[in-house]
């Protein structure tokens, strides 16, 4: 029997790199996965035909498509035992003297609202000894020009990982961060210069830049049973990278 199998995981963001893996194994793993995407229908399509899990479209910036995106995995799900808050917009890219409100209420409703009201759900419908795992990233450790509102969005959520955690532990429920590195993805090869990409690996205690299923395989980790023990961490899939 597959490790998973019986359990019912929602990921948001699931078309694409980190999120696309990480459906990819949880399924692997026996789960039944719902998974959301905004733009990508062909990847989500092929996703879902490949790994059996359900694609629903849902912009996590519009609380009408979370409650959907929520009853739709509430109906098609044995139960809630896992989610994986993945989804999140890198936009705005900009001098803090230069974002607008629109910038910020935008990037803050994807990457930080919709992270809140999933947990918030989740405590509410997850079965005993269920899994919360936040995907955050290095640069709240490590920032850098232009990304204000990513890294603030992002430690947001590793806080809400840490007060979760010890108001969802009486039932057995882990609450996790697992914060990315330089991680081969769309979103980090549209942000960055061919050559910072090259010169990245060099930082890294492995050389090489990660894998999405690096991300995955920790993921699975603190989804699966062996993740029993581990609540309230923020663990770093870097590849050791130096800072």
């Amino acid at each position: 029997m597959s490790v998973l199998s019986g359990k019912g995981a929602l990921v948001t963001g699931g078309s694409r790199g980190i999120g696309r893996a990480i459906v990819e194994r949880l399924t692997g793993d026996g789960a039944e996965v719902v998974f959301c995407y905004e733009h990508s229908a062909e990847a989500a399509e092929q996703v879902a035909k490949e790994t059996g899990a359900h694609a629903v479209r849902a912009d996590l910036g519009s609380r009408e498509d979370l409650e959907r995106l929520f009853a739709e995995a509430e109906a098609r799900l044995p139960g809630v035992d896992i989610l994986v808050n993945n989804a999140a917009t890198a936009a705005a890219q900009k001098p803090i003297a230069d974002i607008t409100d629109e910038d910020y209420e935008r990037v803050f409703a994807v990457n930080t609202r919709a992270v809140f009201l999933a947990i918030q759900w989740a405590g509410r419908m997850m079965r005993d000894g269920g899994r919360i795992i936040n995907i955050s990233t290095l640069n709240t450790r490590v920032p850098a020009p232009t990304l204000a509102l990513y890294c603030g969005s992002k430690g947001a959520i590793e806080q809400f990982a840490k007060v979760a955690a010890r108001e969802l532990g009486e039932r057995g429920i882990t609450v996790n961060v697992v914060s990315s590195g330089a991680t081969d993805t769309d979103m980090l090869r549209g942000a960055n210069p061919p050559e910072a990409l090259e010169q990245t690996p060099m930082y890294t205690a492995l050389r090489r830049l990660g894998r999405p299923d690096d991300i995955a395989a920790v993921v699975a980790f603190l989804a699966g049973p062996d993740g029993r023990w581990v609540t309230g961490h923020n663990v770093n899939a870097t590849g050791g990278l130096f800072v």
